[in-house]
C-alpha cells in the first residue's frame, strides 16, 4: 500500500511540474506572437478612409473572422490574388471582425500560423446601425463580404469567393 501511495504522489509530482512547464510554454509562445505581429484597431471612422482610397489601384477589401468557416476557406484565394496581382496595382485589405478577447488567442496566432502576407486590421465598432449600412447598402451584415473599388467605380458582394471567380472580379478593375 505505501509503494502505492508513493508511486502516485510522484506521478502526480511529475504532472504538475509538466503542467506548469506547458503552461509556461504556452505563456512564452503567446508573448512571441504578441510581440511578432502589430494588429491596428478601428472603428468605423478611422476605417472609412481604408476603404474609399482614390489613388488609381485596386483595391480589394475582405470582411472576415477566425470564427467564419467560408471566411477561412476563402482566404488563401485573396492571399493568391494578392500575390499574383499586386505588381498590377492591385492591394488586399483584410478587415477581421473577430471578436477584441480574441486577438491575441485566436486572430495573432491565426494570423502567424497562415502566414497571411496582406495586410490585417481589425475592426472594433459597435454601432453597426451606423456602419454596415455606410458600408454598403445591401449589406446585412453576414459575413464574408468583400468590397473590390478602383476610385469611382466599386463593386460589393456579401459572399464566398473560389479563387477564378475572385480573380475574374478583380480583372473587371483592372480594364
Amino acid at each position: 500500500m505505501k509503494r502505492f501511495l508513493i508511486i502516485v504522489l510522484l506521478l502526480s509530482l511529475s504532472c504538475k511540474e509538466t503542467s506548469k512547464e506547458a503552461v509556461a510554454e504556452v505563456k512564452n509562445s503567446e508573448a512571441e506572437v504578441k510581440s511578432d505581429i502589430d494588429l491596428k484597431i478601428y472603428d468605423y471612422d478611422g476605417l472609412e478612409p481604408l476603404i474609399n482610397k482614390t489613388d488609381d489601384k485596386v483595391h480589394v477589401v475582405n470582411f472576415w473572422a477566425t470564427w467564419c468557416a467560408p471566411c477561412i476557406k476563402e482566404l488563401p484565394y485573396f492571399e493568391k490574388v494578392k500575390a499574383e496581382y499586386e505588381k498590377k496595382g492591385v492591394e488586399v485589405l483584410l478587415v477581421s471582425l473577430d471578436f477584441p478577447r480574441q486577438y491575441e488567442t485566436k486572430l495573432k496566432p491565426f494570423i502567424k500560423e497562415k502566414q497571411l502576407q496582406s495586410e490585417v486590421v481589425c475592426f472594433d465598432d459597435v454601432d453597426q446601425n451606423r456602419w454596415i449600412p455606410a458600408i454598403d447598402s445591401t449589406w446585412s451584415g453576414a459575413l464574408p463580404a468583400t468590397i473590390i473599388y478602383k476610385n469611382d467605380k466599386r463593386q460589393f458582394y456579401e459572399r464566398s469567393f473560389n479563387y477564378k471567380e475572385l480573380e475574374k472580379e478583380v480583372q473587371q478593375f483592372l480594364k
